[in-house]
């Protein structure tokens, strides 16, 4: 049987063995050969990775700050900019046999997953020197005590144990019957226009500690993608549980929606750890305090600012660059163009973020 531990429902420390634990499962994860995290109860539901504790934990901080009249911070659905090709562009082009612009896009969310390691190196500064009230018995506290590295092993996998990276492998594999992997897809990756980026970017929060500032930093933009996530997940499902362009739509289908659970509770520590720096006063390397709501305010806005608008022509300059190649496998590549030119999603930003910086004094 699964997780046979729960925390008592006030209970707001926990050590990283804690956070860490998976509990047992009636059958493992088994993804393109390799053994993944997650498994399956008796009843054959899916259930994820390392929640014995950290779900409990997660509800109960998100109480804590509800109990202290502080709301979380959410990032509206409307700001989540569509996939590009959309699901009826990629089924219309693996209907004519174009599988590599769909086999590209899979390859890449599976490189980004892996990336995702990288968060355990975020270093977490003594926020007790830059933090004015107390942070004891919060997410905050946490995050280098498990949760970071949680979020790190859910992503990429540990030792043995696969992770989200080689789950969008395996949806990939089985439904496209292990396709052809583009070989320039890292180089085109690494060598990308970088969503905009121009040079070395300004602080936005100079007078922080950098060490504070990089967390903040970090936690914002990957809580950002985490929710920007859901319509790829979207996306991938109803591609991929389609039986007229999967070899193995329930299998497929079935892994994205795997990986899909895995996800919530990257969202919902991240959101909450924000949310309890949003509440709180911060220390200034030249002595004064800053107000927590005015620096996540104005990284959230400034980050989904460029992003919605960066993201969408960032993925169709990336497709359109290598379509017309990838086209030519079809029996009519013009008239196929048009009829995929046809079904683009029209898309505008909102003209707001939800964290638009007060006209007020901070």
């Amino acid at each position: 049987m699964s997780v046979a531990t729960e925390s008592a429902p006030d209970r707001l420390t926990f050590t990283p063995q804690e956070l860490l634990e998976s509990g047992s499962y009636e059958e493992p994860l088994i993804a393109g050969g390799v053994r993944c995290h997650g498994g399956f109860d008796s009843t054959g539901a899916y259930r994820s990775p390392r929640m014995v504790h950290r779900g409990p934990a997660i509800d109960a901080w998100k109480s804590q700050l509800a109990r202290d009249g502080h709301g979380l911070i959410e990032i509206s659905k409307a700001l989540m900019p569509p996939q590009y090709p959309n699901v009826d562009q990629a089924k219309l082009l693996l209907r004519n046999g174009v599988r590599d612009p769909i086999v590209r896009a899979l390859t890449i969310i599976s490189i980004v997953e892996g990336f995702g390691a990288v968060i355990r190196d975020v270093k977490v500064p003594d926020l007790g020197e830059w933090v004015v009230e107390s942070v004891e018995g919060t997410a905050l506290a946490h995050l280098d005590k498990g949760l970071f590295e949680a979020h790190a092993r859910d992503e990429s996998g540990y030792r043995e144990e696969g992770g989200h990276k080689q789950m969008w492998e395996a949806a990939r594999d089985t439904a496209l019957e292990n396709p052809k992997i583009p070989g320039d897809v890292l180089m085109r990756m690494m060598g990308g226009g970088g969503g905009g980026q121009r040079g070395k970017a300004e602080r936005p929060f100079p007078q922080l500690d950098p060490t504070l500032e990089r967390m903040l930093t970090m936690m914002a933009r990957v809580c950002i993608v985490e929710v920007f996530a859901e319509g790829t997940f979207d996306w991938g499902e109803r591609v991929l549980s389609d039986g007229e362009v999967s070899a193995a739509p329930d299998a497929a289908g079935g892994m994205v929606r795997n990986i899909r659970a895995d996800e919530n509770p990257h969202v919902e520590y991240l959101r909450t750890g924000l949310s309890e720096m949003r509440a709180r006063t911060i220390r200034t390397v030249d002595g004064k305090t800053i107000a927590g709501e005015t620096v996540i305010d104005g990284l959230l806005h400034g980050m989904l600012h460029e992003m919605t608008r960066s993201r969408p022509r960032d993925q169709r300059e990336d497709l359109r660059e290598s379509l017309g190649e990838a086209m030519k496998v079809a029996s009519n590549p013009k008239a196929l163009l048009e009829e995929f030119d046809a079904l683009e999603s029209v898309w505008t930003p909102p003209e707001t973020t939800g964290f638009e910086p007060s006209t007020e004094a901070a």
